[in-house]
């Protein structure tokens, strides 16, 4: 289960997950970090983009020899790597239609890239591939009409009591106080 702040469960939560995907893990984990938190709407125009090379992904982790892009500073254009995101965004979208959500409010929650076991190919000539594993989890955002609000800020002050004084000065109280 994906350790949120918001308390998803698990009938509005879908995921979907590829193993063993021959791609660099240094650009799914690059890719991985610019589209953790958002929509699955602006994660796949963003997708696009990069396959177009409209749009470069920022590197944050992995920049040495890298050269820089305008705007973002160090990036590139991942090709291989964003057409599997691509691919598994589209699959966990389906999943979700599947379990009955909304797949227009969905956001991705969680996305976990981890480095695979390495295969050693070509008998004498023997060389190491490159092996990822990724998996995604997608939750539907409450909607803007019943009120609720994403933020968890208002929801951690503790609530208050106003009590009268004898000199009719209003204090506030919280509930550790008043126990």
């Amino acid at each position: 289960m994906v350790s949120h702040p918001t308390k998803t469960t698990l009938e509005h939560l879908a995921s979907a997950r590829a193993t063993n995907l021959t791609i660099s893990t240094r650009h799914s984990v690059e890719l991985a970090n610019s589209l953790r938190y958002k929509d699955v709407s602006y994660a796949r125009k963003f997708l696009e983009d990069v396959l177009n090379f409209k749009r470069a992904v920022p590197f944050t982790r992995h920049t040495f020899d890298l050269g820089h892009k305008p705007g973002i500073g160090p990036g590139r254009y991942p090709q291989k790597a964003t057409q599997e995101f691509l691919r598994l965004l589209a699959s966990v979208e389906k999943n979700a239609q599947y379990r009955g959500l909304d797949t227009t409010r969905l956001k991705i929650v969680g996305l976990v890239v981890n480095k695979a076991s390495i295969p050693m190919n070509g008998g004498r000539n023997r060389h190491a591939g490159r092996r990822t594993h990724i998996a995604i989890h997608v939750a539907e955002r409450k909607s803007a009409k019943t009120g609720s609000s994403t933020s968890t800020k208002s929801a951690a002050v503790p609530p208050t009591k106003t009590r009268r004084s004898s000199s009719s000065k209003a204090e506030t109280v919280s509930k550790e106080e008043m126990k």
